[in-house]
């Protein structure tokens, strides 16, 4: 009975893979596949401890909270800005995961980090999650772990380049013999393309948007490269010279020109990556083409442009958001197989 436990049941279902995100956390529970895809934000009082909300129920208050609340996002660029708060937040989401099933363990946990993060930002992680309950905390790159969530065979010599553009980072990843052996990493992602409509619309129209309203627009009407259908939408916010609220109607168009200095740097990122590359994975890169992971991926002709800028064949994952968490997953599923991959 206690070998059958160690070797597949009730002990191993507790091993957890985590995509802390800038945007979102996805939690998956060996056995039992992703189990949670929660907004990485918290509702907390201003000026005291008490946590008013987690996850969704803290997202719907982004830019609507009263004066004693605040609604924060605890992770910036990809890595953890508030220790105390993403500590809480992890805690309550491995509990949450953790809670009604048949034993209360102390989990190992599997994490996916930026692969430029620095050892103070690691070690970061590696508290919050031994403080959330965790009996062993492992990382591994964002890149690795897509590119292990999509399929690729990162244990080959054959080189696979993957992108993934998330919320607050895009990794840029060339990976061989189960080694990253050429990345790029840049805090612009998602976040920054919000902050770019936000700007353009309080610049050309006088109208103050929050950020979940500029998230909104980014999915409605973003788009990287021209469009055969272009859109339009009516957007609402805070006029700025008269101070009341107006609405004004915005072209995809104008959108996609606003985004342009974001894009234009995840483009060179990727250029850069490719210029480190070894001629002989270049050759590997050229026969089998990039891979896009990550929610900024979803951006419309984001692949198009990088296809036009590279002359390279770009594959967009049918699931993008769930790619790492899906990379953490298999390598609990055969953690002999990849742990040369995972940093302790």
């Amino acid at each position: 009975m206690l070998e059958w436990l160690r070797s597949g049941g009730f002990l191993s279902s507790y091993d957890i893979g985590v995509d802390l995100g800038t945007a979102n956390t996805l939690i998956y529970v060996r056995g039992e596949g992703i189990v949670l895809n929660e907004p990485s934000v918290v509702a907390v009082e201003k000026g005291g401890d008490e946590i008013l909300g987690i996850g969704l129920e803290a997202k719907r208050m982004l830019g609507r909270t009263p004066t004693g609340i605040e609604a924060v996002r605890p992770l910036k660029d990809g890595v953890i800005a508030d220790v105390d708060v993403t500590e809480v937040m992890l805690r309550y989401f491995l509990k949450t995961v953790t809670t009604n099933r048949f034993f209360r363990l102390r989990p190992r946990v599997v994490v996916g980090v930026p692969s430029g993060i620095t050892e103070l930002e690691r070690r970061a992680v590696r508290s919050s999650a031994h403080a959330a309950g965790a009996k062993e905390v492992y990382m591994v790159s964002e890149p690795m772990a897509a590119a292990i969530g999509v399929g690729l065979p990162v244990e080959t010599p054959t080189g696979n380049m993957v992108i993934d553009v998330g919320g607050g980072t895009t990794e840029i990843a060339v990976i061989a013999l189960s080694g990253t052996v050429a990345d790029t990493s840049i805090r612009v992602a998602g976040d920054e393309l919000d902050s770019a409509i936000v700007t353009f619309l309080r610049k050309n129209y006088n109208l103050l948007i929050g950020e979940p309203t500029g998230e909104m627009i980014k999915i409605q009407l973003g788009s990287a490269f021209p469009q055969e259908e272009e859109r339009e939408m009516t957007v609402k916010g805070r006029d700025l010279v008269s101070g009341i609220p107006k609405t004004v109607r915005v072209h995809s168009a104008e959108i996609r020109e606003c985004m342009q200095e974001p894009i234009q740097q995840i483009v060179g990122a990727v250029r850069r990556a490719l210029e480190i590359t070894p001629p002989e994975l270049a050759s590997d890169i050229v026969d089998r083409g990039i891979v896009m992971t990550g929610g900024g991926s979803l951006i419309r002709g984001l692949d198009d442009l990088l296809r036009e800028e590279m002359g390279l064949p770009i594959h967009v994952d049918e699931e993008p958001l769930t790619c790492v968490v899906r990379g953490a997953g298999r390598i609990l599923d055969d953690l002999s197989r990849f742990r040369s991959v995972l940093k302790t």
